[in-house]
């Protein structure tokens, strides 16, 4: 899980070159790197339980999801699990239906999690949001995450736009034209990128 990603120490070094403001966030935080979890299951109940709220309310029901499946998240503990029970961990209806439907997707292997492996990363998005509660940011959290991806650029992420907009002095939310020349900018390691903005807005490790 804490391997450090092959491409990383590469992909520092070109966005300490291109760019003067991550060349400061990058030596402020040098040690850190995104982790990678080989538990893909594990990988998409985190990304539901992350959907629409703060980090703190996702750690905080997250937390109580995994007491509730005595520590093991595997679809037969999440299948079982009544609907009772999960509304206690703080887990909407929705958010339920979406944990039992890909937990059920995973146990009859009508999800092929190895065959992303060989998919581009718009294939790969494309394949996982068919998953009933998965769309276009909870796949861009797992291509990052679980498959450690090094190009994702999750624009529709709430933390990264408040962090493009806090380290680059714009307006909330920066404009499409912006947010495209940082896309052109640091295309290739998009993910490092995101990381990095993130970690300068909250020092605590983001991770699904």
């Amino acid at each position: 899980m804490n391997k450090i990603p092959k491409y990383w120490n590469e992909a520092k070094k070109a966005l300490s070159r291109k760019d003067p403001v991550m060349r400061k966030i990058i030596k402020k935080y040098k040690n850190g790197f995104m982790s990678s979890r080989n538990d893909p299951f594990f990988s998409l109940c985190r990304t539901i339980v992350g959907q629409q709220i703060s980090i703190k309310a996702a750690d905080s029901i997250w937390s109580k999801f995994e007491k509730k499946c005595k520590n093991k998240i595997i679809p037969n503990k999440v299948i079982k699990l009544s609907t009772k029970s999960l509304r206690s961990a703080g887990l909407s209806r929705q958010k339920i239906s979406y944990l039992k439907n890909i937990a059920e997707s995973f146990k009859n292997k009508s999800f092929n999690v190895k065959a992303l492996k060989k998919m581009s990363d718009d294939q790969a998005i494309n394949y996982i949001i068919q998953l009933k509660g998965l769309g276009v940011w909870s796949a861009q959290m797992f291509l990052m995450f679980n498959l450690n991806r090094p190009d994702i650029y999750p624009t529709k992420d709430i933390g990264l736009i408040r962090a493009i907009s806090k380290n680059y002095k714009k307006t909330y939310p920066p404009s499409e034209r912006f947010l495209k020349k940082l896309s052109k900018l640091h295309a290739g390691y998009r993910s490092v990128f995101t990381w990095y903005m993130w970690k300068s807005i909250d020092p605590v490790d983001v991770e699904y």
